[in-house]
């Protein structure tokens, strides 16, 4: 690598790891030491291919999904997730709660599988499309929809705190003074 690579390698780090860390971060369960791991072999990687590399971002992005989704399919990490009883119903969302929510996701994500945490992060964070998530993960379109349907289901089982809270029930109750009226034909 010359000169000015270096220079342009650099340059990319400083302007666009924060952005990559929070991707690398969700891939991780919320681990941020896991993270930092996770990003920095990906951009080992692409520091070597680097005068090859005609869109940085997505390079490094794509290593960061294979790398993770390499670290689940050869090693599962058999880690216990204690988790403190999950807050009441939040009120009013001020700094406080929606940083208890956040510690909720973060708790709940960590206690998914690799693979649904990864294709939660493709989906939801990366606003990918199930086809993109398909090909980055080598899976079918199918797959992908499976996945995330079991992984919001497990995710509203171990957090049904983060849910939204729905509308009333909108099914039409007749009123009090309602008599139905018979139409013949």
């Amino acid at each position: 690598m010359d000169a000015a690579e270096l220079e342009s390698f650099r340059e990319f780090v400083d302007n666009r790891s924060s952005a990559l860390l929070k991707t690398a971060v969700l891939l991780c369960g919320g681990d941020r030491h896991a993270g930092e791991d996770l990003l920095q072999s990906a951009l080992v990687k692409a520091a070597g291919k680097w005068q090859r590399i005609d869109e940085p971002e997505a390079y490094v992005r794509r290593i960061l999904y294979r790398q993770q989704v390499s670290r689940w399919r050869l090693k599962w990490r058999g880690r216990e997730v204690t988790v403190a009883e999950p807050p009441e119903g939040a009120g009013a969302l001020d700094a406080a709660a929606a940083a208890d929510l956040r510690v909720v996701m973060r708790e709940a994500l960590s206690r998914l599988t690799a693979r649904q945490r990864t294709v939660l992060v493709l989906r939801y964070f990366e606003d990918l499309p199930e086809a993109d998530v398909a090909r980055l993960l080598g899976c079918s379109v199918g797959t992908v929809r499976s996945t995330t349907h079991r992984s919001l289901a497990r995710l509203r089982t171990l957090a049904p705190e983060l849910a939204a809270p729905g509308p009333p029930d909108t099914a039409r109750q007749p009123s009090p003074d309602f008599s139905p009226v018979e139409v013949r034909p």
